[in-house]
């Protein structure tokens, strides 16, 4: 059992590889429970899974081929699976981006898998330090620069979507369109999501994207137009 154990840390399956594989895992699932608390895609289980594949990819490139090695015969590059790793990622990002009417969703959350990708290839490498301090980055981006993105966007120019439900047969839209050209903001989009009755009286939901300056807090002002029964605002994400 010693030499079947001493067999194990020499082929790199020691104590040191589950820690790093354990870092990994906890760093990422933490990356994953901020996710997973602001509703985002890729929660807590995608965010986990992927840090810790990754790390065992790493791990994989540094002592999965000891047997096969033979100096001046077989030499291998450990980074080569690490560049693939960061290819490979690229895909599962992909898939998480969605483009919807000219908007955008999902390049945060894309971003934060990369990422995850990152953080576990670190811990799997031994670079503990800059695995935890990347994670610690994250929230420094995601919870930090958001309300400072908001700030920014208040005072500067924007492009904002905005989900607006309104009563039909009124000339409500005309009223929103006269609002908004008022305070200078330009529509750079309009599109009809919707057109029901609720209670007897006909509703229309409109899906529009303000550009201009303030924009980032259109939401009140376009609610206290006459007719209109309710706004939403398009995520802060991206």
């Amino acid at each position: 059992m010693t030499t079947l154990a001493a067999d194990w840390i020499s082929a790199g399956q020691g104590w040191r590889q589950i820690e790093e594989l354990v870092l990994a895992f906890c760093l990422s699932a933490v990356v994953g429970v901020e996710r997973e608390v602001r509703g985002k895609s890729a929660g807590l289980r995608t965010q986990a899974i992927v840090g810790t594949t990754a790390a065992l990819f790493m791990l994989v490139s540094k002592y999965g081929f000891a047997d096969v090695l033979a100096p001046g015969a077989v030499v291998l590059d450990p980074s080569r699976v690490a560049a693939q790793v960061v290819s490979g990622i690229g895909f599962l990002g992909a898939g998480l981006i969605i483009t919807r009417r000219g908007a955008i969703r999902g390049l945060t959350t894309a971003a934060a898998v990369w990422e995850t990708a990152a953080i576990g290839m670190a811990a799997g490498a031994g670079l503990e330090v800059l695995a935890v301090v990347v994670t610690v980055l994250h929230f420094v981006a995601v919870l930090g620069f958001t309300p400072l993105g908001r700030f920014l966007g208040s005072r500067g120019t924007a492009e904002r979507g905005f989900t607006v439900t309104y009563e039909d047969g009124r000339g409500v839209l005309r009223s929103l369109l006269a609002e908004c050209s008022r305070r200078g903001w330009t529509v750079a989009s309009l599109a009809v999501l919707d057109g029901h009755s609720k209670g007897g009286d006909p509703e229309v939901t409109v899906s529009l994207s303000l550009v201009g300056r303030g924009v980032a807090e259109a939401a009140g002002a376009l609610s206290a137009v006459d007719g209109i029964l309710r706004v939403d605002r398009g995520a802060d994400e991206d």
